[in-house]
């Protein structure tokens, strides 16, 4: 990774591989814009993961191939399988560490340099984005959203002691020697819709060096791009709390 960050003036200088891991299903309108703010001085390859979208998804990503890999389900086999594809892929190509976040828009892909620097230049392993520290901002959401992401820290530091403030929020940064760890199990097949939670809580209570930073959220007026939110009502917050009752109560690996 050569030069300086300059689009969050970070100055991260490093000899270490980074790579961008973005899941997509069908953002047509959206994952263009997505890619063209990623800071490119600051990352080595961006690796999009296309969870069998069915609009022209594909084809805007054909269109930036010669920038990015793009990794392709035939069909709709959820965040966690995509996820666990793009670390795998990230791990294979010899990449150090990965910033993960949605291709949706909501996430501010300039802001990439604020999860790497912890990791770069502080010896982090793990740095979670939170749109509720001091520094970082989200736009309105239904009360029960914003009741459920701040209960979910609660639970995080009852489980793990990390003082959470955001354990929902999918723009998180990872060191990928943390997948070499026995007690991480990234290939259970329970995790393919919980896989991002799983690692956030067992990253946390093997106490690697973890830390939050501020950062954006904001969501699209309804319709502009898409429904509010693709987390699917009920069984969406039923996956997240799954490795808490796997891993926390049951104290499975």
């Amino acid at each position: 990774m050569a030069g300086e960050c300059g689009p969050d003036k970070r100055g991260l200088k490093t000899e270490e591989k980074v790579a961008v891991i973005i899941p997509v299903f069908n953002e047509e309108k959206i994952i263009g814009d997505v890619l063209d703010q990623i800071p490119d001085e600051c990352v080595n390859t961006v690796i999009v993961v296309d969870d069998g979208s069915t609009d022209s998804t594909p084809r805007e990503l054909a269109a930036r191939s010669d920038r990015l890999t793009v990794l392709r389900h035939d069909n709709q086999m959820y965040i966690g399988v995509s996820i666990r594809d793009g670390l795998k892929h990230a791990q294979a190509i010899g990449m150090d560490v990965v910033v993960i976040f949605a291709g949706n828009g909501k996430d501010d892909p300039r802001q990439v340099p604020r999860l790497l620097q912890p990791i770069l230049e502080q010896g982090y392993d793990y740095v979670q984005g939170s749109r509720y520290l001091e520094g970082g901002r989200f736009n309105k959401m239904p009360r029960h959203r914003r009741v459920v992401t701040r209960v979910y820290p609660m639970l995080l530091r009852l489980f793990t002691g990390f003082k959470a403030t955001d354990g929902t929020n999918g723009f998180r940064a990872y060191r990928l020697r943390i997948l070499d760890d026995p007690r991480i199990d990234i290939d259970q097949p329970w995790l393919d819709e919980c896989l991002e939670y799983y690692l956030t809580l067992r990253i946390l209570q093997c106490r690697y060096r973890s830390i939050e930073v501020p950062v954006s959220k904001i969501y699209p007026p309804t319709g502009v791009y898409r429904k509010y939110t693709k987390v699917r009502p009920g069984i969406g917050w039923v996956n997240r709390l799954k490795p808490m009752l796997y891993c926390g109560l049951l104290r499975r690996r």
